[in-house]
C-alpha cells in the first residue's frame, strides 16, 4: 500500500495513492466496499493514517485489499479532484519526537569532518537525536527561514522508517518484523544555532518546519529492497546529494536494534536513518539554503518531496 494524508474540504483525511496522481478517499472506499460485500463487518473505517497503523493486522489487510481492488478496477473508489487537495505529512502530527539518526553515511562523517576541522572517525554507535511533533511538514509545505535566528540553514534527504509493530530490546536479526514502512523526511538544520548550543542536535535541529514528511508511507511488502534505493536532493535545479541506502553504515535493523534497546518503540514512531553526503555547510564554499530555494528530495520507490523555503517576512506576506 501507499498511503497518504490529505486536506479536502477543511479535514485532513487518510488515501490511499493509485497510479501515481489518483487518490482514494479511504474512508468512504470502506463504506462502499462493505455495500459491495468485498469487505466483511470487520475494523471501522480508520480516520486517519496513524489509526491504520495502530488498528494491526487486520486494519491493516483490509486496507490492503481495498486497495488491491481499487487498482484492479473492481472497485470503484470515491476520489477527489486533485485540485481541490492539499498533501500533508503522511503522519502530521506524529505521538512522539522523530527519532533521527547523525553521521550514517561514511562520505558525509568524512564531509563533515573536514568542514568541521576535526578528526574523520566512523562512531562506534549510532548517534541519535530528536525532532519534536511541530517540526512536522508536508509536501509543498515551507521551510521557514528567520534570518534573525540563523544564517545558516542546511538541507539532508533521509530515509524514515515507520515503526508498525511495539518492541523493546529488539535484536537485529527481528527488527524488520517492526517495520510498518518508509516514507522521505528532510532533515533540515539551522547549522549556526546548533554549533552555538554547543554543538548538541535538538535545538538546530528541531525548529518548526525543520522535518518535511511525505508525500507517502510505502509499505514494507512493496519495497523489500529498502537498503539498496537511491537517495538523492536538488536545490532548484542543482543536484546537491546522491547516494544509496546501501551505503548507510548501520543498517535498518541495526538500528533499531540500538535505539530500542531499554526504550520501547511504538506503531507510529519515526526514524529518520542519516543522510548521504552534499549538505550545503560542507561545501567550499559552504552554501545555505535562501529564501525562494525549491528543495526537492527523492527516494527510489517511495517518490519526491518538494517544499520550498520562505523567509519569516514572506511568510508573512504570502499568508
Amino acid at each position: 500500500m501507499r498511503l497518504l494524508t490529505y486536506n479536502w474540504e477543511g479535514s485532513p483525511r487518510p488515501g490511499l495513492a493509485l497510479d501515481g496522481s489518483k487518490i482514494v478517499d479511504l474512508q468512504g472506499a470502506f463504506v462502499l466496499a462493505r455495500r459491495e460485500q468485498i469487505i466483511g463487518d470487520g475494523p471501522a473505517a480508520p480516520g486517519s493514517v496513524l489509526g491504520i497503523i495502530c488498528g494491526g493486522a487486520e486494519t491493516q489487510e483490509t486496507c490492503a485489499t481495498i486497495a488491491r481492488e481499487a487498482a484492479a478496477g473492481r472497485l470503484e473508489a470515491p476520489c477527489p479532484p486533485p485540485t481541490q487537495v492539499t498533501l500533508l505529512a503522511p503522519i502530521p502530527r506524529p505521538l512522539k519526537n522523530v527519532f533521527c539518526v547523525g553521521s550514517n553515511y561514511r562520505a558525509h562523517v568524512t564531509e563533515a569532518s573536514r568542514a568541521q576541522k576535526k578528526e574523520d572517525k566512523v562512531p562506534d554507535y549510532p548517534v541519535f537525536f530528536t525532532k519534536p511533533p511541530t517540526a512536522v511538514v508536508g509536501p509543498g509545505g515551507s521551510i521557514r527561514l528567520d534570518p534573525k535566528l540563523s544564517q545558516k540553514m542546511d538541507y539532508e534527504v533521509e530515509l524514515g522508517v515507520v515503526i508498525g509493530k511495539a518492541g523493546r530490546d529488539i535484536p537485529a536479526a527481528n527488527a524488520i518484523d517492526h517495520v510498518f514502512g518508509f516514507t522521505i523526511i528532510n532533515d533540515i538544520t539551522a547549522r549556526d544555532v546548533q554549533r552555538r548550543h554547543g554543538g548538541q542536535f535538538l535545538k538546530g535541529k528541531g525548529l518548526d518546519t525543520s522535518c518535511p514528511m511525505g508525500p507517502e508511507i510505502v509499505t514494507l511488502d512493496e519495497l523489500p529492497n529498502f537498503d539498496q534505493l537511491r537517495i538523492s536532493l536538488k536545490v532548484n535545479d542543482e543536484i546537491r546529494q546522491d547516494g544509496n541506502t546501501s551505503s548507510m553504515m548501520f543498517t535498518v535493523p541495526k538500528l533499531l536494534e540500538s535505539l530500542s534497546e531499554g526504550m520501547t518503540l511504538e506503531p507510529g514512531d519515526l526514524l529518520a536513518t542519516g543522510t548521504p553526503s552534499g549538505v550545503g555547510y560542507a561545501m567550499d564554499p559552504p552554501c545555505f539554503l535562501r529564501d525562494g530555494d525549491s528543495v526537492t528530495c527523492e527516494i527510489e520507490g517511495i517518490g519526491r518531496l518538494q517544499n520550498t523555503v520562505r523567509e519569516a517576512s514572506s511568510e508573512a506576506n504570502a499568508a
